[in-house]
């Protein structure tokens, strides 16, 4: 079957990944869309169930540091277009090994870039009809400050906005501040889109980055905030929250994340920068009293009657205040904004959880490893 692009897209395996090959797919029949993952302990094929028979989708178990092995990927598939996820992205992992998180999101940035760059000058039409979307993170510019009032009105409307909305200072991340990383994941991936820009400055490669939030829904893997607090509730578990739980983030729905990608993948500028956000920004805090509110009346518990599971830890080590990203340039430049209020994200999200323990039970026990080898073998 001849397909109209070839896509590789990196980390597929992977939260936000799986969501993007998952819309590739079923939105672009005729497109093939090539998933490489090195499935380390995020990287879960049985996110991918659904679409793992479709004509139009290959998997291949890979390092993007193996630069041999990525260039005869492009190769093989004729490869015009790369959506890079696959990153070391949690920022507590990351204060434990740095050097892995600098391997990965470094050099393994710059492996892509390279392979992509050889392949396709070899072409005789040479970056006609290419690109490599690098995928980044707020994280990268830096922390905001927190206004010590209440909270103050946010200058961000949308059709999906929360009647909590509202907005912790005066300042918000745009996509011409500078980068000021505090961890070492967010010095890693800052490093990568160094990389990716001067690859577009010094050969003329046609890239996109795009800077996003922090995202929640389906098939987050269980170490992150939002689906290891909801496990913790139902299972009547502690919930950790580091300092007094006032750290402020701006959350994303993962899907309403996924169509952002494809959109700026296809329309977006070629050098160019987009941030994408949720225009939802809560206190630590207050997500984890949702959660607890939110799982006790779905479960049928007595309201807010584990909100005595909540305790407060030793907090992180240069833990960023606040992250708050502005989507105003990608909204009207491209169309594209929140199509859920985060009460309903939430909701949607802890329903997803509590009907699929069975997901969650392969993760915890770590049998969704095993999965590989039963579908694929020695591919």
């Amino acid at each position: 079957m001849d397909f109209k692009r070839n896509i590789l897209v990196t980390g597929g395996a992977g939260f936000i990944g799986s969501h993007v090959v998952r819309l590739l797919v079923t939105r672009y029949p005729d497109y093939r869309v090539v998933n490489l993952d090195k499935l380390t302990y995020a990287g879960n094929l049985m996110n991918l169930k659904d679409v793992e028979q479709m004509p139009n989708y290959v998997f291949v178990k890979g390092d993007i540091c193996d630069f041999e092995r990525v260039s005869e990927l492009m190769n093989r598939y004729a490869i015009d277009g790369v959506i890079h996820l696959a990153a070391e992205s949690h920022v507590d992992r990351s204060i434990r090994d740095p050097f892995t998180f600098a391997r990965t999101n470094v050099m393994g940035t710059l492996s892509l870039l390279q392979a992509a760059r050889n392949y396709w000058e070899s072409l005789p039409e040479g970056y006609e009809g290419k690109r490599f979307h690098q995928i980044s993170t707020d994280e990268v510019y830096g922390s905001l400050e927190i206004s010590h009032s209440e909270g103050i009105a946010s200058p961000f409307t949308t059709n999906a906005s929360s009647e909590h909305h509202q907005a912790y200072g005066e300042r918000f991340f745009r996509e011409g501040d500078n980068y000021t990383p505090h961890s070492p994941y967010s010095a890693a991936k800052a490093s990568a889109d160094h990389f990716v820009r001067s690859f577009h400055d010094t050969y003329g490669l046609p890239v996109v980055v795009t800077n996003c939030s922090n995202n929640y829904g389906p098939y987050q893997f269980p170490e992150k905030l939002i689906p290891l607090f909801i496990n913790n509730i139902q299972h009547r578990k502690p919930l950790p929250v580091y300092g007094r739980g006032e750290n402020v983030r701006d959350w994303l729905y993962v899907e309403d994340h996924a169509r952002a990608i494809d959109l700026v993948f296809h329309k977006g500028r070629t050098g160019d920068t987009y941030n994408i956000g949720g225009f939802n920004e809560w206190k630590n805090i207050d997500i984890v009293r949702l959660l607890i509110s939110t799982v006790d009346r779905l479960l049928g518990r007595n309201p807010d009657e584990d909100m005595d599971l909540i305790t407060f830890v030793k907090d992180r080590a240069g833990h960023d205040a606040r992250y708050a990203i502005d989507s105003t340039k990608l909204q009207r430049e491209l169309g594209w904004e929140p199509s859920l209020q985060f009460e309903d994200g939430i909701e949607k999200t802890v329903c997803w959880y509590l009907e699929h323990q069975d997901w969650m039970d392969q993760i915890t026990s770590g049998a969704y490893e095993k999965y590989y080898e039963e579908m694929y073998g020695n591919r």
